[in-house]
């Protein structure tokens, strides 16, 4: 689809077209069926059930694939088992690195390929995907490859040791992303995994266990079972699972942290967020406009610490107002698989009325609501990027995680006012703040309650840096040395 821009500079304008940048698909080449992998092969599900995986820009039917019960994760437990005991656990730290950097070398190779599958299956515009999703997921197994011969730095003074087999189960909004994230500290640390991908994208993660194939990843070490929730009910209650690692809503997390406490497992989880993206007048404001549309519309607002509340220094409100308006409707809504969109497709038909259902609740509670001009395509799932202002923080957009391209726009006076606001939230994953005043910036940061928090900046990540929240937004962190921990047994 054709989209125009209109420049007005004084008395003349000028109109930019964006013709089609159409990526090709026939990189990935779809099976009719996707099996489950288990001990270093593909194996149907044992009563041969299937789930449909929907192409969320289409509606249409890209694949089908395997619906792993508990009988299919007992058998990807055991295997796992099998590898932990035999191979892995005795592999020497210098030769675990070799193969997470094997794996790490692969995926920049099929990088495309995968850009592709995961746009595909997600719904994610293309260059989301192959700008960002597939190079970070490359380097969190090329960071912990670096790793696996070092363990015992870890902790200094401390001897450690690996846990056994581990449980994963992932989201669908960062599919093959949030499973490199698990999966590589898991394996430099020495345990073996059992990975659930979220059954509405579990297509780069089938081909992440090709690529474990093709690194020559000992048969076991990794194993992928897919299907709904009954499948991470499986994993998790499995007792000879060791830890369970989840990212996912803070409902079901919460259930997941009441089982593994009532069996004794470890668990780390990733959940929910509301973070607040907060501007005061001394700020860079272009740069902080650019900064709040990636915060909320990147990836059509649906990422966990998306900066989803927006707090704005009073005397400059009407001016930020102002500017986003015009910013949004120059975002591109449209097929993901074209190199122009912005705005790709909401990630499922599930998700998509969600939002609809979120938004109509909360402009019936009153407000300024704005949402882009932007035209939708005729079919598929595509939200327009909105705002809504004059609302208090006790309204329903301000307070519950929509998880789509909705903004809810507060305004402050002071700098304790703006403290207040944004930790007035069960949730605590991440924050922005924008100033041209360092020591403002440190003062803020440290009072926000808050896990991650970027200064004149928003959604920068690095292999490195550990990442999770406070309070209802999870426990423990992915990332860094404080991601490997949580796969460590500590001897002192």
């Amino acid at each position: 689809m054709t989209r125009k821009k209109m420049i007005k500079k004084g008395s003349s304008s000028s109109t930019f077209t964006y013709a089609p940048a159409l990526e090709s698909s026939a990189l990935v080449k779809l099976k009719k069926g996707h099996q489950l992998f288990i001990n270093g092969r593909f194996v149907p599900a044992a009563d041969h059930t299937t789930m449909n995986s929907i192409n969320p820009a289409t509606g249409k039917l890209l694949t089908k694939f395997s619906v792993a019960k508990k009988r299919d994760a007992d058998k990807a437990v055991q295997a796992a088992t099998k590898a932990y005991h035999n191979v892995w656990s005795k592999m020497p730290g210098i030769e675990r690195g070799k193969y997470l950097f094997r794996i790490s070398r692969i995926l920049q190779i099929r990088a495309k390929e995968f850009a592709v599958l995961e746009s595909l299956d997600s719904g994610k515009p293309i260059k989301e995907s192959r700008d960002f999703d597939i190079p970070l997921a490359a380097a969190h197994f090329f960071y912990y490859a670096g790793w696996a011969d070092k363990l015992n730095y870890c902790v200094p003074g401390q001897q450690v040791s690996s846990l056994g087999v581990v449980g994963q189960i992932i989201p669908w909004n960062f599919p093959l992303l949030m499973a490199a994230w698990k999966i590589a500290p898991a394996l430099a640390a020495g345990n073996c995994v059992v990975l659930k991908p979220a059954e509405t994208t579990p297509l780069t993660a089938l081909l992440l266990a090709e690529v474990c194939q093709e690194a020559e990843l000992p048969p076991g070490v990794v194993n992928i079972i897919t299907g709904p929730a009954t499948t991470g009910q499986a994993l998790v209650n499995h007792p000879a699972i060791k830890k369970i690692a989840f990212t996912g809503s803070t409902e079901v997390g919460k259930l997941i942290a009441k089982t593994c406490a009532e069996q004794g497992k470890l668990v780390t989880l990733e959940l929910g967020g509301k973070s607040a993206n907060i501007v005061f007048e001394d700020a860079a404001i272009d740069q902080a406009i650019e900064g709040i549309v990636n915060g909320i519309y990147f990836n059509q607002g649906q990422v966990c610490c998306a900066g989803s509340r927006l707090l704005v220094e009073e005397s400059i409100q009407e001016t930020i107002i102002k500017k986003l308006k015009r910013r949004i409707n120059t975002l591109r809504i449209g097929d993901p698989m074209d190199k122009n969109t912005d705005i790709g497709a909401i990630n499922s038909a599930e998700q998509f009325q969600k939002i609809k259902k979120l938004v109509k609740a909360g402009k019936a509670e009153g407000g300024y609501f704005y949402e882009s001009t932007s035209p939708l395509p005729s079919v598929g799932f595509f939200h327009r990027p909105c705002f809504i202002s004059q609302q208090s923080s006790a309204n329903l957009l301000n307070r519950v995680e929509v998880f789509g391209p909705v903004l809810s726009i507060q305004s402050f006076r002071t700098p304790d006012e703006a403290i207040a606001k944004a930790n007035d939230t069960p949730y605590g994953l991440a924050a922005g703040i924008w100033s041209d005043k360092g020591s403002k910036i440190q003062h803020i940061a440290q009072a926000l309650k808050a896990g991650v928090i970027w200064a004149n900046t928003y959604n920068k990540f690095d292999p490195a840096a550990p990442f999770g929240g406070y309070k209802e937004s999870g426990i423990g962190r992915e990332g860094g040395l404080h991601g490997l921990l949580p796969y460590l047994e500590i001897k002192s």
